[in-house]
């Protein structure tokens, strides 16, 4: 097990932790049409829902660079602080999604994978560069959207993180050279990280953002920022209404968040919680496939939490909530996974 102390928040000023503003909520969508995949659509009807609830409820919707800025400042930001990014570069993300964007006056970030732009069902350069005049800032997802921890056959560690940052170079180069943008934000591909990927995106300057659920803000680490991913089951706009009111968890530190499980399928993960704003003895983790699990408090600020049974194969969290004593909302805290076949294959993606 690869212990990491994440952040340690000794140095910010208590007011900073204390406020609601600590959180912003960023919000993931892939497709937003009728005739995709249910599992990583929203219908246009949804998408216009939301967006219409956002604008209704004075959300404050700002680009992902507002909200990244002011993590890395430790500044606050206005309650109810919302992000809108989508990944992959489909067609009907300027089709049906842009549109609606467009009339809300929403900013939003695009992360593409410059490879198959232009191909059917994806955007063109053009589209792009049209998008980015009207609100969009285009991101990075990689080149081709491989599964970037994945080391290929007689591949040594070293082969691999040359590979890797040279793709994540090349693609932002791309991105740069095609719309002028360069965030130095990987949206990783499938979600997936482990703690090399995160060195390197940290090597590089990079921030690094996944697809596991919560908030982000002041506790959140910048090479793995976590999103909502909105599609399917979790369109549901009563979930939704949850999601967006969510504060980031305050994490002091966190020993066995090794994403990537290796000799270990019942990953234990030990959190330390800061400040006395978390109604700990009500926080409830979520063991994906397995249900809801208490999990066990070592002191007054730090629990264990570990799956009864074996993790699958691929991808899966553990989801850990808890209501605030002061804000009204739920501090919302999710640590993905992602294991090889018992053979040290992959699952078919």
């Amino acid at each position: 097990m690869i212990k990491q102390v994440i952040r340690l928040m000794g140095c910010l000023p208590l007011l900073w932790w204390a406020l609601p503003s600590q959180a912003a909520v960023i919000l993931q969508y892939h497709h937003v049409s009728e005739n995709t995949p249910a599992i990583t659509s929203v219908t246009p009807a949804q998408f216009e829902e939301q967006m219409a609830y956002l604008a209704e409820q004075e959300f404050n919707v700002v680009s992902l660079e507002t909200v990244l800025d002011a993590i890395r400042a430790k500044e606050t930001l206005p309650p109810k602080t919302v992000a809108i990014t989508f990944d992959d570069g489909f067609q009907n993300i300027a089709d049906n999604g842009h549109p609606v964007l467009k009339r809300y006056g929403f900013p939003y970030t695009l992360f593409i994978n410059p490879e198959p732009v232009g191909r059917p069902r994806m955007m063109s350069w053009d589209t792009l560069r049209q998008l980015t005049e009207e609100g969009a800032t285009i991101a990075n997802h990689s080149l081709r959207h491989d599964h970037l921890i994945r080391l290929l056959p007689g591949e040594s560690r070293q082969e691999w993180e040359s590979r890797i940052r040279s793709d994540i170079e090349q693609t932002e180069a791309i991105i740069q050279r095609e719309t002028g943008h360069n965030l130095k934000a990987l949206a990783y591909p499938y979600g997936e990280y482990n703690q090399a990927l995160r060195r390197l995106l940290e090597q590089m300057g990079f921030v690094g953002i996944g697809q596991h659920s919560g908030a982000a803000g002041p506790y959140s680490s910048l090479t793995a920022i976590p999103r909502y991913p909105v599609a399917g089951p979790y369109a549901d706009m009563a979930t939704l209404k949850v999601k967006l009111h969510s504060l980031n968890m305050p994490v002091a530190a966190v020993d066995g968040e090794e994403s990537e499980l290796v000799g270990r399928n019942r990953p234990t993960l030990t959190v330390t919680l800061a400040g006395n704003d978390v109604r700990t003895k009500e926080l409830m983790c979520y063991i994906q496939g397995q249900g809801a699990k208490a999990p066990t408090w070592l002191d007054d600020n730090t629990f264990t939490i570990q799956a009864d049974l074996p993790m699958p194969a691929g991808r899966s969290r553990y989801n850990c909530t808890a209501p605030s004593r002061t804000q009204g909302g739920y501090y919302w805290y999710s640590q993905p996974w992602i294991q090889a076949n018992s053979d040290g294959s992959w699952p078919a993606e």
